[in-house]
């Protein structure tokens, strides 16, 4: 059903180390106490697990308990939940993005832009597809976080969408980066952009400081997230921003045309 606006909730968390059936208790908790009606939950990258190079230990299949919480919980909120898990597939780890609708359908994307300095390449095989995800009238584009420096593989082409979201295990050290990024991203490709990151500290030490953020078509911030701590925050998009931001500027008429390879 189409509808001119999305109740977005982006769930700021801590992550507990290799420990899905944790993580999964404590993202309920989290969700449960959502008391206003949302569209839409947005958890991190790696929500299970944290950002983990050794998914023998965690990772699940298509059919684990992960997707299963994940479609009670979409269709116990009747809103849709998107977030990425080490996932084993034909005897291959992929950090796989699952965008779970209410009604049990479920959307997919592997991670393209594997995080090479943390030897993410060397474990999980690259994904080489993008997926637009169409949901209650709005066209969206999730991403995972590394994806968020190349700017080729987010920029509306011949495809077109309305959101990207990023979900993140991006560390405090480059968090300059990822808030420059994201208000980037949504001002190139007038869009709004959502990014979801972690916060806390990972087993290696690595140090997370959240600041997840929804930007507008042209760049303005949305939300009030705070850094360093825990949180939910709901925030509206209206599919009206979209349409007289791109009408009035068109901008996106003088794009350049491009195709991957």
């Amino acid at each position: 059903m189409e509808q001119n606006t999305l109740h977005v909730a982006i769930i700021q968390a801590d992550l507990v180390w290799e420990n899905p059936n944790q993580n999964r208790e404590n993202f309920t908790k989290k969700i449960e106490e959502i008391t206003q009606d949302v569209d839409l939950i947005v958890l991190p990258e790696m929500f299970t697990s944290g950002f983990t190079m050794t998914p023998e230990y965690i990772a699940e299949t298509e059919e684990g308990e992960t997707i299963i919480w994940m479609k009670k919980m979409a269709f116990q909120k009747q809103a849709a939940i998107v977030g990425s898990v080490a996932i084993k597939d034909n005897n291959h780890y992929y950090n796989r993005l699952f965008f779970v609708h209410p009604n049990g359908l479920v959307d997919t994307y592997d991670k393209k832009h594997t995080f090479t300095l943390a030897g993410e390449d060397k474990i999980y095989k690259r994904g080489n597809s993008k997926v637009i995800v169409d949901y209650k009238g709005f066209k969206i584009q999730p991403l995972i976080c590394y994806d968020l420096r190349f700017p080729v593989w987010s920029r509306i082409a011949e495809e077109d969408y309305d959101v990207l979201i990023y979900v993140a295990n991006w560390p405090k050290i480059r968090v300059h980066a990822w808030n420059t990024l994201l208000q980037a991203r949504a001002i190139e490709n007038m869009s709004y952009c959502i990014g979801v990151n972690r916060v806390g500290l990972d087993a290696n030490n690595y140090e997370y400081s959240g600041h997840s953020a929804v930007y507008d078509a042209l760049g303005k911030k949305l939300s009030n997230t705070q850094p360093n701590i825990e949180g939910v925050e709901i925030i509206v998009l209206n599919k009206k921003h979209i349409d007289d931001v791109r009408s009035k500027l068109r901008f996106l008429d003088d794009k350049d045309s491009f195709s991957l390879e």
